[in-house]
């Protein structure tokens, strides 16, 4: 069971991280054809609440599933990290999930139900990857 949740969480961490590779370089060419049609797309990437103090949140986002992939890769091959990953990857995605749950608030109330596909792609995976750590603490205290 545990290597089937770490298997889960690479792979939700590799799709949330792709997703806002993505959207960083949409955010950054502004080309709305990456959007694939969907006009919520461009207005939630367009608004004021797609940076935080000048910072892309799809940048964000990278940082966020990088040191999540960071440590679930040393969990194998160092003991801090064996010992500690589960809690630090707890925390990551807690602050993660919260912050995702204030974008979904974002898109559907303060933008009149923008919902932008590839938003709730990762929005989705990191649900799912917080699910998934606090399995795992609750089995690896």
């Amino acid at each position: 069971m545990e290597k089937q949740l770490y298997r889960a969480s690479l792979v939700l961490v590799v799709i949330g991280l792709l997703v806002s590779i993505y959207m960083t370089i949409y955010k950054f060419t502004g080309n709305n054809g990456m959007c694939l049609g969907s006009g919520d797309c461009s207005t939630v990437n367009a608004s004021i609440y797609s940076e935080v103090n000048n910072i892309p949140v799809a940048v964000i986002g990278i940082i966020g599933y990088v040191a999540i992939l960071g440590v679930l890769l040393l969990e194998n091959r160092n003991s801090f990290f064996k010992k500690n990953g589960a809690l630090m990857i707890f925390g990551m995605s807690l602050t993660g999930f919260i912050f995702t749950v204030w974008l979904i608030y974002v898109e559907i109330v303060l933008l009149n139900g923008a919902i932008c596909p590839f938003c709730l792609t990762s929005q989705v995976a990191m649900t799912l990857i917080f699910i998934i750590a606090v399995v795992r603490l609750i089995k690896n205290p």
